[in-house]
């Protein structure tokens, strides 16, 4: 994707997962990669995985749901490498729990992050697009923000809200020549998904092990019967970026499960 060379991105939540896979997609295509996390040591492994492609990297600390400490990695961003043009709002936070389960410090949590989050940084991104007429905005929904899913309601809502947050703001900028654009991937055979007190735990029947729900769910649920890898999502966030004619669209990364 030549369009992307020499592109600078700031992508959150580059820690690991998804985030790492965008911050490495956009390394081989060669772009300047920003990578934030909460914590600084989150960030080595990306770090070092940016730099094996050649890229241009900065590592800087952010916490998403502080309107403050986004401004300042972005400055950062900035000063480093004379603009910003990509904003990727992928940090998020996963929470399972029946209603009862679920109290008003962990809806705070997951909402915090995960809608409050990309607020925050689609605010501060906005600040540094709108004088240059430029720039893409994509965050990171889920198609738990098309489709209701047991146990996880703050997740869902936080998704939700994601979505709709997105199509709002891509109509206010629509003639500014910003994009603003969500992504939406599916079922991914990490985080919240696999492993003890996952989803495929919480959705096991009587007598099933983990594997044995995974393997279930995914073939109930996936049309192509396959679940979706980091790199799947990662090639959807490179080709929004360069179009210059989406936007508003909350695009799933599913196998077809939301089709």
């Amino acid at each position: 994707m030549a369009q992307l060379k020499d592109k600078v991105v700031f992508i959150t939540g580059a820690g690991g997962g998804l985030g790492k896979a965008i911050a490495v997609a956009f390394a081989k295509v060669g772009a300047k990669v920003v990578v934030a996390d909460i914590k600084e040591e989150f960030l080595n492994n990306t770090v070092k995985a940016v730099e094996a492609e050649g890229a241009e990297v900065l590592a800087v600390t952010v916490d998403v749901t502080d309107y403050e400490s986004v401004k300042a990695a972005l400055a950062k961003t900035v000063a480093t490498f004379g603009t910003l043009d990509i904003g990727v709002n992928n940090a998020g936070v996963v929470g399972i729990g029946s209603i009862e389960e679920i109290d008003t410090n962990e809806w705070d949590r997951v909402l915090g992050v995960n809608a409050k989050g990309v607020f925050v940084c689609t605010k501060a991104e906005l600040e540094i697009f709108k004088p240059k007429g430029a720039g893409a905005i994509i965050n990171t929904a889920s198609i738990a923000g098309k489709m209701g899913m047991a146990h996880l309601s703050h997740y869902v809502a936080s998704k939700f809200a994601v979505i709709g947050f997105t199509n709002s703001i891509a109509k206010e900028v629509a003639a500014t020549g910003i994009t603003v654009n969500a992504i939406c991937p599916g079922i991914v055979g990490t985080g919240m998904w696999r492993g003890e007190g996952g989803v495929a735990d919480r959705w096991k029947l009587d007598g099933e092990t983990e594997e044995q729900s995974w393997e279930r769910n995914k073939q109930n649920l996936i049309p192509q019967g396959v679940d979706q890898t980091p790199e799947d999502i990662a090639e959807a966030v490179l080709f929004i970026a360069g179009a210059k004619h989406i936007t508003g669209q909350a695009i799933a990364i599913d196998g077809g499960m939301t089709m």
